[in-house]
C-alpha cells in the first residue's frame, strides 16, 4: 500500500504556481496563452505579437506591434566582447552548450543585470528574446568557418534568424512556417525549463541566471532534446517499409519511442496537428515524402498499440529538417521560441513572489554512529 505522505514522483500534479500565461488541459488535448487557444493563435497572429500577449495579456494594436518589432530589432546587436566569446567556442561544441554559455556570459556585459526594476527587467527579457537567436545564427556561421551575418533591422524574428542562419532572405512560405513554429513553442504551462526560470527568479537572482537555468533544462532529451531524438530515430529507420519491424524490436526491448506520448496530455497534443499539416505541405514542396510517411506510420501504430499520440516534437523535426536546418539546431530554435514563456514567467513570478522552496521527503538511515576511521 503506498504511503499518503510520500511525495509525487517528478512533482506530478502538484500546483507549484498560479499564472495568468497559459493553461494546458492535457485531459480535452487544449492549450491556451493568456485566454487564446492555440488553435485561434497558430497561423492569424505573429510571434511578436504572441511576445506582446505574453508579457502584457493582450494582443497589440498596429502602432504597439510596430513599436515591439521596432525595439527587438534594436536589441539584436550583441556586445562585441560577446561575439569573441562565440568565436572561442570549439566548432564541434553542442549549441545548447554554447546558448547557455553565451546567455551566462551576457549578464556581465548588461549593467542593468542587477537592476530589479520592473522597467528594467521588462527590458532584460526583450533583450534576451531579441538576442537568443542571435546568438544561435553566430555559433552556427562559426562552426562552418563561415563570416558572421549582420541583423537585418527590417526583418521579422523569424525571417531575420533564417537570414543569419544561411545568408539568404527566406522565402516568405518559410518565414511563415517557421514562424508559426514560434508560436507553437512559445508557452506551455508548468514545463520543467519554466520551473527551472521560476525557482531561479524566486530567489531574486537576476534574468540571465534564470533564462540560463531555463536552458540546461530544455536541454535533456526528456525535454527539449527530444525533437533531435525524434529525427536521429527517423534517419535510424530508414524508410516506411523497415518502421514496424523497427517499432516491435523497440517496443520489445521498451525503449522509449521519442515525439510519442507526453507527460499532460493524455489525447492528441493541439499543436501536433498544426505541425503535421506544415510537415505534408514541405514534403510535397522538396519531393522528398518519405519522412512524413514514416512519422504518420509510427504515429498510427503507437496510437493502435499503446494509445499514446504525437506530441509536438514528433513533428516539429520533419518540418525544421525539411527546412535544411541541422539537427542539433532544432533544441536552441526551442530555446528561441520559449524564451517569450520563460522571460513572461520571470516578470510574473517577480510580481508577488516567494520563494520556491518545497519540502523531500528523508528515506535514508537514523541513530548512526561514528566507528572510528581505523576500525572501518
Amino acid at each position: 500500500m503506498s504511503n499518503p505522505n510520500s511525495p509525487a514522483r517528478g512533482l506530478e500534479g502538484v500546483v507549484a504556481a498560479s499564472t495568468r500565461l497559459s493553461d494546458v488541459r492535457g485531459d480535452i488535448g487544449k492549450l491556451i496563452y493568456c485566454g487564446y487557444d492555440i488553435d485561434e493563435l497558430a497561423g492569424r497572429v505573429t510571434y511578436e505579437e504572441v511576445v506582446h500577449l505574453l508579457h502584457h495579456d493582450r494582443l497589440p494594436n498596429a502602432g504597439e506591434l510596430a513599436e515591439l518589432k521596432a525595439t527587438l530589432a534594436g536589441f539584436r546587436d550583441l556586445p562585441r566582447a560577446i561575439k569573441q566569446i562565440i568565436q572561442k567556442f570549439p566548432r564541434n561544441a553542442p549549441p545548447m552548450h554554447v546558448l547557455r554559455s553565451a546567455i551566462s556570459s551576457l549578464g556581465c556585459f548588461d549593467t542593468t543585470a542587477d537592476d530589479d526594476s520592473m522597467h528594467a527587467q521588462r527590458r532584460k527579457a526583450l533583450r534576451l528574446v531579441a538576442q537568443i537567436p542571435v546568438i544561435t545564427a553566430y555559433f552556427h556561421r562559426h562552426r562552418q568557418n563561415l563570416p558572421l551575418i549582420d541583423p537585418d533591422f527590417n526583418l521579422g524574428e523569424a525571417a531575420n534568424f533564417l537570414h543569419m542562419l544561411t545568408g539568404q532572405k527566406p522565402a516568405a512560405e518559410t518565414e511563415s512556417t517557421m514562424d508559426m513554429c514560434y508560436v507553437l513553442h512559445a508557452e506551455h504551462g508548468m514545463n520543467a525549463s519554466t520551473f527551472a526560470a521560476r525557482v531561479t527568479s524566486a530567489t531574486l537572482s537576476d534574468m540571465y541566471s534564470a533564462i540560463t537555468s531555463a536552458i540546461g533544462a530544455l536541454k535533456g532529451p526528456l525535454h527539449g532534446g527530444a525533437n533531435e531524438g525524434v529525427i536521429k530515430m527517423l534517419l535510424e529507420i530508414g524508410s516506411l517499409d523497415t518502421v514496424d519491424a523497427y517499432l516491435e524490436d523497440a517496443l520489445a526491448q521498451k525503449k522509449k519511442i521519442m515525439g510519442i506520448g507526453h507527460r499532460v496530455y493524455k489525447v492528441l497534443d493541439p499543436r501536433a496537428p498544426h505541425l503535421k499539416r506544415m510537415a505534408q505541405i514541405l514534403s510535397a514542396k522538396i519531393g522528398e515524402p518519405k519522412w512524413i510517411q514514416m512519422s504518420e506510420r509510427i504515429a498510427e501504430v503507437m496510437l493502435q498499440r499503446k494509445n499514446l499520440h504525437a506530441n509536438v516534437d514528433f513533428y516539429s523535426a520533419t518540418v525544421y529538417y525539411s527546412l535544411g536546418i541541422p539537427t542539433d539546431l532544432f533544441t536552441p530554435i526551442f530555446a528561441i521560441a520559449r524564451t517569450a514563456g520563460w522571460t513572461a514567467h520571470v516578470l510574473e513570478q517577480l510580481t508577488d513572489n516567494r520563494l520556491i522552496r518545497p519540502q523531500s521527503l528523508y528515506t535514508g538511515p537514523v541513530g548512526l554512529t561514528v566507528v572510528p576511521i581505523e576500525e572501518r
